[in-house]
């Protein structure tokens, strides 16, 4: 069995990642992360639902030690933690915070300054095909499935990334980060980037513009924002000094071209974005305002096989189809072309939900919208293409006028509510079961025509 190592870093010495009072060693994590082992419960599995990243990196270090996996929904409802309870008998939550763990087995994480810390002697190793941790889609698409991730596929992962932004070598960037650990792309460019990337990060998790500026203001540069469309555009549109930023990562939906050249501009950074899924990993990069196609990872193979899009090799495991339509470049890159369940089809002309999207908020006006094709119950229903959109200033006349302009008359939504907010998760996503409840309570309510 192959032994791979903890953490990646030259000396116990190195920063890991800066905390509210300040910085913490590589020496100190081990040392803590050895201490909480010993306090987990039997459960050879358990939900890792620490908020603050470094606890959740303590965590997980800590259920690595001993040969754990740490369970990583990137949601947390009941649903999902039913779910889960189902499947692994034996699991027990991990806790930073107030937290509803229904009937779960819990462990508080406890206070860092009352753990007794051993000395530490070096970095341990973990076996490679230890499965360490297994990540849960956003549910985006339906339910949230489970993929396990072996420790050494983790670790091939994390430094493929660190190779493609020049981090393994280059100067050390600390990262702030507005996306969960839990979800996968947090935790490759977060958690993974501290352990095996020379990148310590900041532990928090900012959401709001004036956190997240908090948070940059409390960590040396140069910087390195991890983040999403979603909050990148909020914090674009807030009215607040921002300090330097360095470099930009962003992912989980696609980056329009409008945003990223205002990023640019505005914050003075290149801005890369990730493409990748939960099933396979990150899988390629690109600067849009560069290249609007993707480069993979080295050693990352993508083939045609009939209608789908293979991923392999590099720190895949396996053979990974893919749920997004790809064109294949002759030089090894790619476009992506959205989705497969993304597509519609109508009257015969084609588009998708991504296309119609960046539609309606590219309106003046609309803070945020999206469109949603529901499901119907009754055999005998028409499903037809409706819309949510948050555009306190106009009228649902007004945005079917100005929508009317930038799409095809088949696919303006029948009907477009107009909403104070969207159910948006912590990554910015739209789950589909949030979408259809929305949709359901909507169309409950008397309609009158378009103002």
């Amino acid at each position: 069995m192959s032994r791979v190592p903890l953490l990646g870093h030259a000396s116990l010495d190195d920063i890991f990642a800066y905390l509210p009072d300040g910085p913490t060693t590589v020496r100190r994590f081990l040392a803590t992360a050895s201490a909480l082992a010993k306090r987990l419960p039997a459960g050879r599995h358990f939900l890792n639902l620490c908020q603050d990243r470094y606890r959740f990196s303590v965590g997980l270090a800590a259920g690595l030690l001993d040969a754990r996996t740490s369970l990583q929904p990137a949601s947390q409802s009941v649903e999902t933690l039913r779910q889960i309870q189902r499947q692994h008998a034996d699991v027990f939550c991990l806790c930073d915070g107030a937290f509803d763990s229904l009937d779960l087995p819990r462990v508080d994480f406890p206070d860092l300054s009352a753990l007794g810390l051993e000395a530490v002697a070096g970095i341990p190793d973990i076996p490679g095909e230890l499965v360490a941790v297994t990540v849960y889609t956003s549910g985006s698409t339906g339910l949230p499935v489970a993929h396990d991730k072996s420790w050494g596929a983790l670790v091939r992962n994390a430094r493929a990334e660190a190779s493609r932004l020049g981090l393994l070598d280059g100067a050390r960037h600390t990262i702030v980060g507005t996306v969960p650990a839990q979800h996968m792309y947090g935790f490759e460019s977060t958690v993974l980037l501290a352990m095996h990337g020379n990148s310590p990060f900041w532990s928090g998790k900012p959401f709001y513009p004036q956190d997240i500026v908090c948070a940059l203001q409390a960590v040396p540069r140069p910087r390195l924002l991890v983040t999403t469309p979603f909050h990148l555009g909020t914090l674009l549109a807030a009215d607040v000094e921002l300090p330097t930023i360095d470099r930009l990562l962003s992912a989980t939906a696609p980056l329009s071209r409008e945003l990223a050249a205002a990023a640019e501009a505005r914050l003075a950074a290149p801005l890369e974005e990730i493409y990748g899924c939960t099933e396979s990993g990150q899988l390629a990069s690109r600067r849009l305002l560069v290249d609007a196609a993707w480069l993979p990872l080295d050693g990352v193979c993508l083939e045609r096989d009939g209608d789908r899009i293979i991923a392999s090799g590099g720190h895949i495991e396996g053979r990974v189809p893919l749920a997004d339509a790809l064109e294949l470049l002759p030089d090894g890159r790619f476009m992506l072309l959205g989705r497969n369940t993304d597509l519609i089809s109508i009257a015969g002309k084609r588009s998708s939900l991504a296309y119609l999207d960046h539609q309606i908020r590219a309106i003046p006006g609309v803070v945020d919208g999206a469109f949603f094709q529901p499901d119907e119950t009754s055999p005998q229903a028409i499903v037809r293409l409706c819309a949510f959109a948050v555009a306190p200033e106009l009228s649902e006349r007004q945005l079917l006028a100005r929508l009317r302009q930038r799409v095809d008359a088949v696919f303006l939504p029948r009907p477009l509510f107009r909403v104070e907010s969207l159910p948006r998760n912590n990554t910015g996503k739209l789950p589909r079961a949030e979408l259809q409840a929305l949709y359901e309570s909507l169309r409950q309510k008397p309609r009158h025509a378009p103002r």
